[in-house]
């Protein structure tokens, strides 16, 4: 089996270039797949995950305005695809561009869309109230239109397949790439968020919320690792809210086991989530999650109250009584734990990927 995954870039520090360099690392050591990977703008120069050295790169350069930008991306498509004669083509873009590759390339072979974020997901908010608006509005509805034309469009839950509607979606959850060897003691006095710094990560909303702890916790550190975009501006928030002696700014890490074993609780507090794979990975580890109730991810991980708890989205004040209660209970702190621990088993790394080639193999 030939596979062609087209994706932006693998240089960030994301959840999508995790799960992408898992799988792609199962389907080539287990079950002899070729893995070919198309990026972007010299996307695979550096990637900050270790990849699979099988794996054969290609690169497309994409400038210009949208009409001339989308031209130019196919032809250079359609190059590649004669070049590799792929049996499949996975796409894992979430520009629009990515929900028109069918269209581009007609459909000769089976393409299968991989959605990694909600529908709705807004990357910064909106400069132009009524014109950023439609313009969102016009781009939903060509996300929806595209999504149809895949021969397949795998979510990774219950909740993104009820958003999408689409009678093509199927549910493949993404998998946890590790197995934890020790489980965090739950004594420290840390808070732990791992996130790209983009507007929808809503790492803003994480430092408004600490403002309301840290008087009643001095004790307590929030530890924030990820690469710090100056449009975010996260570092004068923290200053301007009094709670920057208690914030601890860090660079992204490929290796977390030792941040999710040394922590006691790990919050989200996204606009927008696919699934939210540092979920997994702390509740891997024993940690109680702490989340907004956004769409679509983390409502399909965490049972309020049971494996952690999920917060109207939006409501800082219930998120930190939330917090407050884990601070001051070390029982709740590992009773939650302990749950979410048991919880994380059906995100299987063997039995996830037998889905996937379940699939492949059916599209041909």
């Amino acid at each position: 089996m030939r596979l062609l995954y087209l994706v932006p870039s693998v240089n960030q520090a994301g959840g999508v270039a995790k799960v992408i360099a898992t799988k792609t690392d199962y389907f080539i050591q287990n079950f002899g797949y070729e893995v070919h990977i198309m990026t972007q703008n010299k996307g695979y120069e550096t990637p900050f995950f270790e990849f699979n050295a099988q794996i054969v790169w290609h690169d497309i350069g994409r400038k210009g305005h949208f009409l001339s930008a989308i031209y130019a991306y196919k032809k250079q498509l359609q190059t590649i695809i004669s070049h590799v004669q792929p049996d499949s083509i996975i796409v894992a873009d979430n520009g629009l561009k990515g929900y028109f590759v069918p269209s581009l390339i007609g459909k000769n072979l089976p393409v299968v869309f991989e959605s990694h974020g909600s529908k709705y997901v807004n990357e910064r908010p909106f400069a132009f109230p009524f014109l950023s608006r439609l313009w969102f509005l016009i781009g939903i509805f060509l996300k929806e239109w595209g999504a149809k034309t895949f021969d397949a469009f795998v979510v990774l839950n219950r909740e993104s397949a009820q958003e999408w509607n689409s009678k093509n979606s199927m549910i493949i959850a993404n998998p946890l790439s590790f197995k934890s060897e020790e489980l965090a003691a739950l004594d420290a006095k840390k808070v732990l968020a791992v996130s790209r710094n983009s507007y929808e990560k809503g790492l803003d909303r994480l430092l408004e919320i600490w403002s309301l702890l840290i008087q009643k916790y001095p004790d307590w550190k929030l530890d924030i690792y990820g690469t710090l975009s100056p449009e975010e501006n996260l570092i004068p928030l923290a200053n301007a809210l009094g709670i920057a002696s208690s914030v601890r700014f860090y660079p992204p890490v490929s290796e977390v086991a030792t941040l999710y074993a040394n922590a006691s609780v790990l919050v989200m507090t996204s606009r927008s989530e696919g699934l939210g794979l540092v979920l997994l990975e702390a509740m891997a580890f024993g940690l109680p999650c702490v989340a907004y109730d956004c769409p679509v991810g983390p409502r399909s991980i965490i049972t309020d109250g049971v494996n952690g708890f999920l917060v109207e989205d939006g409501n800082a004040t219930a998120f930190a009584e939330k917090l407050a209660l884990l601070f001051e209970n070390k029982d709740l702190r590992k009773k939650l734990g302990a749950n979410a621990l048991q919880s994380v088993s059906k995100y299987d790394l063997d039995a996830i990927m037998l889905q996937w080639k379940t699939l492949f193999e059916r599209l041909q």
